[in-house]
């Protein structure tokens, strides 16, 4: 492909224009860097694994109405690199499904025709807030999915008359409204209408269904993640028999794919809504091993009464709480699957679980955000 034409602006892509092999290097050079500067040894480094597809491989995108400059057209993307307040119109970006961009540009012709105001984060007056989208990578399925605020009429019916006119490759099965009123700048949900279809794609993965819900976590390059679980599972064979603890387990999608092997799994996730969608698609896989509780795992890991064999640990970016991560290690497991998508806070905890009497046997990078500035890294842990 060409350069993207939003490269100057957009702070999504900083290694445009890198051949992809270089890219990969200084992946892989950041990784490290982050267990040198934390002291964090381990047995054999694997290298980085390249994403099986470098082009449209990301299958949800929040887009926000704004402006690129004070009193300006509106716009309808992502934010301008280094500006806070100013917002371009990303309808070429080639991280995503075309459709994304046809369904981007046609919003917002859509949304200009119809005079709405935008809404301003500073002044918190105007209507048009984000438009979230949502692909099923395996299945073709389209969520569409508008959010507003109340202070003005958004006409729902003329929106779903414009979806249903677009030419679109995958089939969309879900036109949703969603009303916030909140005061931050993020996508949140007052109210949920769903003005066609319904509010949930259908997605495949390593062979299992899930139905994610439009506002559930769901990881974000499929076909990239499948190799990413079967490997880490790959570094534990010896799972018959035993029971194994997914925290921080998001839509249980690890979890599910751990439980053909394992005795039991018990995953736990913050998240509500994730962990609702959890347990609706384990039940949609005939898995009746596997148990999700909502809730801090700090908390919930006071409440289960058993016992872990091994561990999988896949936390948010900011990593694993200090008093968390030492409940977590006191277990003593033989073996503890980490995977993180910031290597920075990985090492950190590494470092802690090192001073626990456990070692890095293996490490892993993986770039399953080609373009971006984030890498995924795979390790797993030894009780010395």
């Amino acid at each position: 492909m060409d350069l993207c034409k939003h490269r100057a602006d957009c702070g999504g892509c900083i290694y445009q224009g890198i051949p992809y092999e270089e890219q990969l290097q200084l992946k892989a050079k950041d990784v490290l860097r982050h267990f040198q500067d934390n002291m964090v040894t381990y047995d054999r480094f694997l290298g980085i694994e390249g994403s099986p597809s470098r082009y449209s491989y990301r299958n949800k995108m929040e887009y926000t109405f704004g402006d690129e400059v004070k009193d300006g057209e509106m716009t309808l993307g992502l934010h301008k690199q280094g500006r806070f307040m100013s917002i371009i119109t990303t309808d070429q970006c080639q991280l995503v499904d075309r459709d994304f961009n046809r369904l981007l540009e046609a919003t917002l012709k859509f949304c200009r025709e119809q005079e709405y105001p935008f809404y301003h984060k500073k002044s918190h007056k105007g209507l048009l807030r984000h438009l979230v989208l949502r692909k099923g990578e395996h299945t073709g399925e389209l969520l569409i999915n508008i959010v507003t605020s109340t202070q003005e009429f958004f006409d729902g019916p003329a929106y779903v008359s414009l979806i249903e006119s677009l030419d679109l490759n995958n089939r969309v099965i879900g036109i949703l409204h969603t009303e916030n009123d909140g005061l931050a700048d993020m996508v949140a949900c007052d109210k949920l209408n769903i003005l066609s279809g319904r509010s949930y794609y259908n997605e495949e993965l390593l062979g299992l269904k899930f139905r994610v819900s439009a506002f559930s976590f769901f990881q974000t390059n499929v076909s990239a993640v499948e190799r990413l679980y079967t490997e880490a599972l790959s570094l534990v064979p010896e799972l018959d028999g035993k029971t194994v603890f997914d925290l921080y387990s998001g839509t249980g999608t690890i979890a599910q794919t751990a439980a053909h092997r394992a005795k039991k799994v018990i995953g736990i996730e913050l998240v509500e809504e994730a962990v609702g969608t959890a347990k609706a698609s384990a039940e949609l896989n005939g898995l009746t091993n596997c148990t999700f509780i909502a809730g801090d795992v700090l908390k919930v890991l006071d409440e289960v009464e058993e016992k872990p064999d091994v561990i999988i640990l896949d936390p948010p970016r900011s990593g694993i709480h200090p008093k968390a991560l030492e409940k977590i290690l006191n277990y003593g497991v033989n073996e503890i699957i980490y995977i993180s998508c910031n290597p920075k806070t990985l090492a950190q905890n590494l470092a802690t679980a090192m001073l626990f009497g456990y070692r890095v046997n293996t490490l892993k990078a993986y770039d399953n955000f080609p373009f971006t500035r984030h890498t995924e890294a795979l390790t797993l842990l030894v009780k010395e």
